[in-house]
């Protein structure tokens, strides 16, 4: 992979698309982790303002000091970049307080997506407030692949620079842009659970083995096609994601109503 050139060509497609659209800089919600490295990265190297904006959940505190060590470092490095801390603990708790409770074993996982879609909704507030745009941090895998991502939450975003890279992709293009070693070592996490739960304990497949996956569907690998039991494993934890998270993949359907019968 030429990184360097990756890296050129979607700092130009940022820059562009921002001034195009009359902007006037990037806002990213900074996690800990190699995705929302990278694209906080990549729109500060634009020269064009770019606001990180670290949003804790009841988070661990190793996911806490990554985001901060990283903005830090990216501050050092670029002068148009600044950072906005806003601690949503208490308003979740509020929340989650105001919420009827479930008995049916789906509170968990809606709890999470309430996370995501909180931490959207201040991005948008500083997007607005700004005259930026929300940059996304979903990688291609998880985008397209499996839509490992929370729909209106870490979806919600205006634009997304790193979508077309595979997670393997993201990570050398981080190597390039020297990221804190912190971030390169530490296991992909959502962040979303309050514990130490990683992807891959939520997904049952490593990236690599997505990516994998993903690469063969597109091939139209068949039924007879010789394989492991660990990649027929794989090929069925990302069909099944895939088909479940289509509706996050494609756009909102339109119930489009014949003509003849609006006049």
């Amino acid at each position: 992979m030429q990184a360097n050139k990756v890296i050129e060509h979607i700092t130009t497609w940022l820059k562009d698309y921002c001034e195009q659209a009359g902007q006037k800089g990037f806002v990213v919600g900074v996690s800990g982790g190699i995705d929302s490295a990278v694209t906080s990265a990549l729109c500060a190297r634009t020269g064009l303002a770019t606001l990180c904006v670290e949003m804790p959940i009841h988070q661990a505190f190793d996911q806490v000091t990554r985001a901060q060590d990283h903005i830090t470092w990216l501050r050092e490095r670029h002068p148009n970049v600044r950072m906005e801390v806003v601690q949503l603990t208490p308003v979740f708790d509020q929340l989650v307080d105001a919420l009827p409770k479930d008995d049916e074993g789906g509170m968990e996982l809606s709890l999470a997506n309430t996370r995501a879609r909180l931490r959207m909704t201040v991005l948008y507030y500083f997007a607005g407030l700004l005259r930026f745009l929300v940059a996304g941090t979903g990688n291609k895998v998880e985008d397209f692949g499996v839509g490992f991502f929370t729909k209106y939450g870490d979806g919600g975003v205006d634009l997304s620079p790193i979508a077309d890279l595979t997670k393997t992709e993201v990570y050398a293009v981080a190597r390039e842009l020297g990221v804190i070693e912190s971030i390169l070592e530490a296991p992909p996490t959502d962040g979303l659970w309050g514990d130490a739960r990683t992807d891959e304990d939520q997904i049952g497949a490593s990236y690599p083995e997505l990516e994998w996956a993903m690469a063969m569907r597109a091939k139209g690998v068949g039924r007879h096609t010789e394989l492991t039991d660990r990649q027929r494993e794989v090929l069925a934890i990302y069909d099944r994601l895939h088909a479940a998270n289509r509706h996050k993949m494609e756009p909102i359907p339109v119930c489009l109503v014949p003509e003849e019968w609006k006049d």
